[in-house]
Order: structure tokens, then C-alpha cells, then sequence
């Protein structure tokens, strides 16, 4: 079912490829019959996604059999520990980086709540500042082994109705309505890489022990680079995993909104919250994304009355990254993350600066391209009697909706 489902999305993709290039030039005749096609297949698609979503949910929610899950552990610590390269498929990558509700009972990698054994010659304690990001949890994610690239068709604008008077109208041709317009968000697959270290001490544990940590190790470290490239993208010029500030459909148009800001003040946050969606609807699963400082920044706003905070910041006691905002009936949830820059320590220049971001987080999209390698080498940090943990994987990601995300911007001066 999953590869007949690349399949279908490659023609789609090749459809609409096709389509566009007709618009360009002004065949709409041929672009409404080209977009008919792909309406008909978006049907058969959504019946297959519902299938695999499915599987993928049965697979994510089943309980692990310990025996299982020991054996297993015990094979791929022998392996790590000989140097070979473990292999993990994107579902079980998914499993492990993307936490499924609820989550009293799952193993969290990204609050380091993995138990680590003692007595065993070596106990690793995880240092503080190397949390990750809440966003990677809460974003929308696919597996798309076998693709080159995969594109995501959305809508920008739809028709209005045209109306008239009956006597006026009748036996005249009624005025035709503005086509619907749309957008295509490419989402092609980026190499990420990631490296820790770790004292080689770690390897008196036993092959299971010593798997679960380094497994630990690599999973967190390509969260904390997943979580910068959702927000900012993979630092090219031309992006190939876009983030949510460099978001662009394949005809260059920025798929993000933006709001032009000034300062962290006692408006701010209104303004994010009506500068999302359109004149008839608010974001109802809508976050802030923003820097630690700028939390401390809200938090410090004062009222009318000086001595009273205007903004109550409730953090969230399971999980210290995320919580609300709140000011009387209105509760703005939130997620600090360090790959996103401070408002409250910029100031405006020869370039615009883009800070916090407010939108839903399943508007955009993370695909996993192939499995996920794990490997132990003892070579390159040996003098420091260190083993180094290598991990390789191919993902991708942009914006799937229109103005999906809005960016909260400090213009450039004269602006």
C-alpha cells in the first residue's frame, strides 16, 4: 500500500508539474483539465493515506514486548559495540522522535527521562541546556522512502459567488467568477548528520545499556537539528529543507505571513493572534514560538497598575519547554526554543530580523526520506579516550498551508 501511495503522489507530483507550466502560459483550458485530473486522484490518495495512517498509528500505539525489545536491544549494542552501522526504518525513527499521546508511560528522549542503569561501571548523567524543542513533537510527519522529492498542492484563494437580480440576469451570460488559485510547497530531502561524543567508560555497560544510550544520544542530537531547520531552514541560499521563516512554494512565493513588530510590548501578542487565518476565523490550535528571553520579556510587561504583571506565565509542569500565556480569558499556549531569535535584544538595521512565530504546528510538514544509520568510532577521538556517535538521515520539510505560520518581524531601518 505504501508504495503504490509514492507512486500515486509522483504522478500527482508530475500533474501538477505540468499544470503549473500550462498556467505560466496561459492555457487555462488545458490547466482546468490537467487540475481535474488531479482532483480525481487526490480522492484515491486520501483513501490510501487513511490506510497507511492507520497501520502507522497501530504501529506507533503498540506496546512493546520486552523480550522483544531486549533481544533486539542486546543485537544492535553487540553491533555498535564492533563498530558496525545499526539501521532504523522512518517508522521506528518516528516512534522514537516524535513522542505519541499520551506520554505518562513513553520513554521521552527529549527530556532525558531514559533510565540509565547503575552498578554497571559507568552512570552518564545528562548535562542541563540540551533540551530540545517542543515543535518536533507537534508537527505533521510523513515517511517518504523511495521519493526524490514530494510536492504538497494547497490553496491560496477560491472562487467568490456572483450574484444579480433574476430579471436582470435572465438570458445573459453571468459574469464569470475569479479562477481559484493554488500553490505547490516542494518538500525534497536534505542530509542531516549527526555527531556526540561520549566517554568510552560507557562501554562497561551491557551491549543492551550501552544501545539505549547512544540510541538516546543520536535520537536527541538530531532533534536539536531538526528542531533549527523546521524554524529556519537548512542555512543555504536556496533552500532545500525549507523552515517555517523561509517557507516558499516552487513559484518562489513565501508561504508564511508576516507581521511587521516593533518591540515586546502589551500588543503583541493580540496582534499575532488576529494577523493568523483569514477575516472569519482565529487559529484554534495555534502556539507561540519564541526565545527564552522574550518569555522573560512578557512576563515583565506591567499594567496600568506597576506593581501587577499584565501576562501570567504558567509553565508546563510534565514538560519545562512548553505552557500558556495568560491574560484574563485569553491563554496564548507557547514553546521556547533558542533557534529562534530574540525581539527583545534586537535591534533594527540594514536587514529586516525575523523573531517569534505563531501558527499551527500540523501546517507544516516533515518528511522522512529512508532510514536513519548509527555508528560507533572509537578512532577520532581516541587520544581523549572518547567514542564518537555518528548518525546520518535524509529528511525534508516546508509550509503545507497558505500564510500557515506568521512571522514576527523587526523591519529594516527606513522600512
Amino acid at each position: 500500500m505504501r508504495r503504490k501511495l509514492i507512486d500515486l503522489k509522483q504522478q500527482r507530483s508530475t500533474l501538477l508539474e505540468g499544470a503549473e507550466a500550462l498556467l505560466k502560459e496561459g492555457k487555462r483550458e488545458e490547466y482546468r483539465a490537467e487540475m481535474a485530473k488531479v482532483s480525481n486522484m487526490n480522492d484515491e490518495i486520501k483513501d490510501l493515506e487513511d490506510l497507511v495512517r492507520e497501520q502507522d498509528r497501530k504501529f506507533m500505539e503498540k506496546a512493546p514486548d520486552p523480550a522483544e525489545e531486549r533481544d533486539k536491544a542486546e543485537e544492535r549494542g553487540n553491533q555498535l559495540m564492533k563498530g558496525l552501522e545499526v539501521k532504523f526504518s522512518p517508522l521506528e525513527v518516528a516512534k522514537a522522535l516524535f513522542v505519541p499521546k499520551p506520554v505518562e508511560k513513553a520513554v521521552t528522549l527529549a527530556t532525558g527521562t531514559l533510565a540509565q542503569p547503575t552498578g554497571a561501571g559507568s552512570t552518564i548523567r545528562d548535562a542541563l541546556g540540551y533540551g530540545v524543542g517542543a515543535i518536533i513533537d507537534q508537527v505533521y510527519v510523513q515517511d517518504l522512502t523511495g521519493m526524490a522529492a514530494y510536492l504538497e498542492p494547497y490553496v491560496i484563494s477560491e472562487p467568490d459567488a456572483q450574484g444579480a437580480k433574476v430579471s436582470t440576469a435572465a438570458g445573459t451570460a453571468r459574469t464569470a467568477s475569479a479562477d481559484p488559485t493554488f500553490g505547490v510547497a516542494k518538500i525534497s530531502p536534505y542530509e542531516l548528520t549527526t555527531t556526540s561524543y561520549v566517554d568510552r567508560n560507557i562501554a562497561r555497560l551491557t551491549p543492551a545499556n550501552y544501545y539505549a544510550k547512544v540510541f538516546n544520544m543520536a535520537m536527541k542530537a538530531m532533534r536539536r537539528d531538526t528542531v533549527k531547520m523546521i524554524f529556519n531552514g537548512d542555512g543555504q541560499a536556496t533552500n532545500d529543507m525549507f523552515g517555517i521563516k523561509t517557507a516558499k512554494n516552487v513559484a518562489g512565493a513565501n508561504i508564511f505571513a508576516t507581521l511587521n513588530v516593533s518591540a515586546v510590548n502589551e500588543d503583541l501578542l493580540t496582534e499575532l493572534m488576529f494577523a493568523y487565518g483569514g477575516d472569519e476565523e482565529l487559529g484554534g490550535n495555534c502556539r507561540l514560538y519564541l526565545n527564552k528571553k522574550d518569555l522573560q520579556a512578557i512576563g515583565k510587561i506591567r499594567g496600568t497598575n506597576e506593581k501587577r504583571r499584565l501576562y501570567d506565565i504558567v509553565p508546563d509542569a510534565a514538560n519545562p519547554n512548553i505552557g500558556t500565556i495568560r491574560e484574563g480569558g485569553t491563554i496564548v499556549p507557547y514553546s521556547i526554543s533558542k533557534q529562534l531569535t530574540a525581539l527583545s535584544e534586537s535591534t533594527a538595521g540594514a536587514a529586516a530580523i525575523q523573531a517569534m512565530v505563531y501558527g499551527d504546528p500540523r501546517n507544516y510538514e516533515l518528511g522522512l526520506f529512508g532510514d536513519y544509520t548509527v555508528r560507533v568510532d572509537e578512532s577520532i577521538k581516541g587520544v581523549e579516550r572518547m567514542l564518537t556517535i555518528l548518525g546520518d538521515a535524509m529528511v525534508g520539510g516546508n509550509l503545507i498551508v497558505d500564510k500557515g505560520f506568521v512571522v514576527a518581524t523587526l523591519p529594516a531601518t527606513g522600512d
